[in-house]
């Protein structure tokens, strides 16, 4: 089989891997297999080349495509094959940089190895410089991991569940402190050593829907390991049932829920919220239909907040204020103080929802309940 024909294989076996904000899967070009769209949190799309070296997989995760029980054909990239097919993208402009990830065809280590080596095809063979995600293998080496940040612009590790029950609901074949945690442990120390690392950045993953956990503990977890270690993101990929797999029959996770928890993480991570500010309906699970940011403020008794002189900390606690624009906002107000609604909504306020909760130079705006 010639490389185009398993690329498109390769790269629709990738779907679980998610590195956007977008809570759908977008299944590849049949003609230009592995070109992944990924969106940012500011909307911009950056085209990346994403697949997997094989699909091959020792794993029994109960959710994926690639699960080691399920019967259908198994591919793989060599990795001067993946290096030559991504560069060939990159030479014509129709990628930006790769996201590699790959099944486990033998055993970890092995898999480990043939993903290093096509980073280093690229970067001393070919002295490609530009973007490389590396998703690195649970269970992974001390070592392998190392070189992988050495190489890698970023590096990520998927936790797939809140909880060691979680984990174990959807396979049998990964240890949640040992091949989950205390890799993004090593992650984390690796990085923070003064050497010639040159990861920027790490994330981590969820399986959304595939178990029975909680919003609550999903974002409890999110929230500890943001606290513990220096993860730049999460990500959420919504379950959605495969043929042929444990779960074929399993209901379809609400993409609504995984975008409500990507609102819920950038409180925690870029706001930095306490979880305790956010707002869980009764099991445990956020609104499918309210803002998290919008609920967390109905809780809170700091309202109206006087604009003119509320500190950063709760500025960007108003629905419709940002980070970015509580900065300006203090930045301008030290010369003159704001008058209207107007001249937030210059600086990037939606006013239409920070408006029940300001107050502009002592004058109230409209009531919380009075619309």
């Amino acid at each position: 089989m010639n490389t185009l024909k398993k690329m498109q294989v390769l790269s629709d076996s990738a779907q679980f891997d998610v590195c956007d904000y977008v809570n759908h899967y977008k299944k590849s070009d049949v003609n230009l297999p592995g070109i992944y769209n990924a969106t940012g949190p500011d909307g911009c799309k950056i085209p990346l080349f994403k697949t997997l070296m094989t699909n091959k997989c020792v794993n029994d995760c109960k959710y994926c495509i690639n699960q080691s029980k399920r019967n259908f054909t198994r591919l793989e990239l060599s990795p001067d094959e993946l290096a030559r097919a991504f560069l060939n993208y990159y030479g014509n402009g129709y990628v930006e940089g790769l996201f590699l990830s790959s099944g486990i065809a033998k055993n970890i280590d092995n898999t480990m190895e043939n993903m290093l080596e096509v980073v280093n095809i690229l970067r001393k063979n070919y002295g490609y410089d530009d973007y490389i995600h590396f998703k690195v293998i649970p269970g992974a080496s001390k070592d392998s991991i190392k070189r992988a940040m050495s190489l890698a612009n970023r590096v990520s590790l998927n936790i797939e569940s809140a909880t060691p029950n979680g984990l174990s609901d959807i396979s049998s074949t990964k240890d949640y402190n040992k091949d989950i945690l205390k890799r993004i442990s090593w992650i984390n120390s690796i990085s923070k050593k003064k050497n010639s690392i040159m990861c920027s950045s790490s994330t981590t993953q969820m399986i959304v829907g595939a178990n029975d956990e909680t919003d609550l503990e999903v974002l409890s977890r999110i929230k500890s390991l943001y606290k513990k270690y220096d993860l730049s993101r999460s990500y959420f990929s919504a379950f959605s049932p495969v043929e042929g797999t444990d779960l074929e029959r399993k209901e379809e996770c609400n993409k609504d829920r995984t975008s409500k928890l990507y609102n819920a993480d950038a409180l925690l991570n870029t706001y930095k919220f306490d979880l305790d500010e956010l707002v869980f309906e009764e099991n445990n699970h956020l609104s499918l239909i309210e803002d998290p940011k919008y609920s967390a403020a109905l809780k809170r008794d700091i309202f109206p907040l006087e604009i003119n002189s509320a500190p950063f900390y709760e500025l960007i606690r108003v629905p419709g204020i940002g980070t970015i624009s509580a900065k300006r906002i203090m930045a301008i107000r030290k010369k003159k103080p704001f008058k209207k609604l107007e001249e937030l909504k210059k600086l990037g306020v939606v006013v239409d929802r920070a408006e029940p909760f300001i107050k502009l130079d002592g004058n109230y705006q409209i009531g919380l309940y009075s619309y």
